[in-house]
């Protein structure tokens, strides 16, 4: 529709013409505007088709007829074109940069709709065939952009697992088979329960296993559940959605599930882990979804679970302070990690492993044992376990002058850093007895009491967790610790 006189005033200019009558003669004005200064004008339908093309544009492309191409798909022509998204969503990318050959145009794409407002196509202008003037800020992009995949890689570097099951170092029977069970644990992909006494190397044997797996190109991510405050651990489990409590942060953060998503998650201490957490990590564990704090979004997860804990699960459920089930849930798999004091074969290459370690990230000359104190280090109880044996010789490293060192100066260094050994202790009678620990006659009580429960159920075991009043899980678990699951 043309202007007429009536739409001018005396000098030629509009007047009194309404937004509709604006809009009916400025759009056709506007397009012939943008056709005739841009380097190349192309339109498509609802279905990506080309309805459009002007000759300036399929000549820059190579087409030699434009009436050739209507039809197609517009990625046949313009494969990193993005016209289709335009087309079917209605979001215009008011500016971007299209991949042509080893070119890039600077274009713009808008929606087209009809007088009823429905969406019917796209309509795409190159603004520029060059992108030299966009120089500086294409450089500064690709600046951002490599500073970004840098930070990803770190990133990636920081969740990737270290060790690998031959880093659990041992040639004792208990540890060779401790490793043959991890390793058979590592193809199967379920809840892995890690079990043992601080120290004895959960999170190691934990990476091994993700390194060994299935899942080893994903990260693996490990939280220590006793280390955060009750009131943190949602969030640091499950993440958050913006301002999703006084304090929190104004963007989402992301918890470690999303995180592990594709990987393996380590819980460390999970017997620590308080009751009304208990029950939003089972529906995790059996769902496969994680659901932020304070959102109501949905994701769908694919994670492993590596739970580890120090105490008894199995007296915690009793005295209702952890869910029995989830219990089972965790318990799906489970691996026993003994103690220093019962693989003692186990400490002379221990230590040689810890001392080749210590010399190298102190950058001290790596110090050697004699006989003498190997022999004093095997008959020490080690509560602690590998972490306590590694802070004594660390220790030693740091005091040495350079010598061996030899069974005096190792028992200055024990002196009052252990537990009542058998140098320390005061002078008894001869006649008395040696008194065992108080773990160790523990265990061989729950050891002896198993056995004539077995002997009197005639190996039965449901009958044997009746009479011993525990549950069959708990039975199974004390069998394997006490080396009696295969009797």
């Amino acid at each position: 529709m043309a202007i007429t006189r009536s739409d001018l005033d005396e000098n030629g200019l509009l007047i009194g013409v309404s937004p509709e009558r604006f809009r009916e003669v400025a759009m056709p004005l506007l397009f012939d505007q943008l056709n005739a200064r841009c380097e190349g004008t192309i339109a498509v339908n609802r279905q990506a088709q080309i309805v459009w093309i002007n000759d300036k544009y399929a000549a820059r492309l190579g087409v030699p007829d434009p009436r050739g191409v209507l039809g197609r798909p517009v990625e046949e022509i313009l494969p990193a074109s993005r016209l289709r998204q335009v087309a079917q969503g209605g979001q215009p990318p008011l500016l971007d940069l299209m991949a042509f050959g080893d070119e890039h145009f600077v274009v713009t794409r808008m929606p087209l709709r009809d007088d009823r407002g429905i969406l019917v196509g796209a309509i795409g202008f190159v603004l520029l065939d060059q992108a030299r003037q966009l120089e500086p800020l294409i450089a500064k992009y690709s600046q951002l952009q490599n500073r970004l995949a840098d930070a990803q890689r770190e990133l990636a570097r920081a969740r990737q697992a270290r060790y690998s099951i031959a880093g659990f170092i041992g040639i004792s029977a208990a540890a060779s088979e401790l490793k043959r069970q991890a390793r058979r644990a590592a193809q199967l992909d379920a809840t892995l329960l890690l079990r043992g006494e601080t120290g004895t190397g959960k999170e190691l044997l934990a990476q091994g296993i993700h390194n060994l797996s299935p899942r080893a190109r994903g990260p693996f991510v490990a939280l220590n559940v006793a280390a955060i405050p009750d009131t943190l651990v949602e969030a640091e489990l499950f993440g958050t959605s913006p301002g999703a409590y006084t304090g929190a942060e104004r963007k989402a953060r992301i918890g470690k599930f999303e995180l592990a998503d594709g990987g393996t998650l380590f819980l460390d201490e999970i017997g620590d882990l308080a009751l009304p957490l208990q029950a939003k990590l089972l529906r995790v564990l059996q769902e496969q979804e994680v659901e932020p704090l304070g959102s109501n979004r949905v994701r769908r997860i694919d994670v492993r679970v590596i739970a580890a804990t120090h105490v008894d699960l199995e007296a915690r459920v009793a005295a209702g302070t952890f869910r029995g089930d989830l219990y089972y849930r965790l318990n799906v798999l489970s691996l026993r990690l003994p103690p220093l004091r019962e693989r003692r074969e186990d400490i002379h290459p221990l230590a040689e492993h810890l001392l080749d370690e210590i010399a190298s990230r102190s950058g001290q000359p790596r110090i050697e044992l004699d006989e003498a104190a190997l022999e004093l280090l095997a008959v020490q109880p080690w509560p602690g376990n590998v972490r306590e044996l590694g802070n004594l010789l660390e220790r030693a490293q740091l005091r040495t002058d350079g010598s061996p060192l030899d069974r005096q100066a190792l028992l200055a260094l024990l002196d009052g850093s252990l537990p009542a050994r058998p140098e320390a202790a005061p002078a008894v009678p001869s006649n008395m007895p040696a008194i065992p620990p108080l773990a160790r006659s523990l265990a061989d009580a729950e050891r002896a009491a198993l056995l004539a429960a077995l002997a009197a159920c005639n190996g039965n075991r449901r009958r044997t967790a009746q009479c011993l009043g525990i549950a069959r899980a708990s039975l199974y678990n004390k069998l394997q610790q006490h080396g009696l699951d295969k009797r």
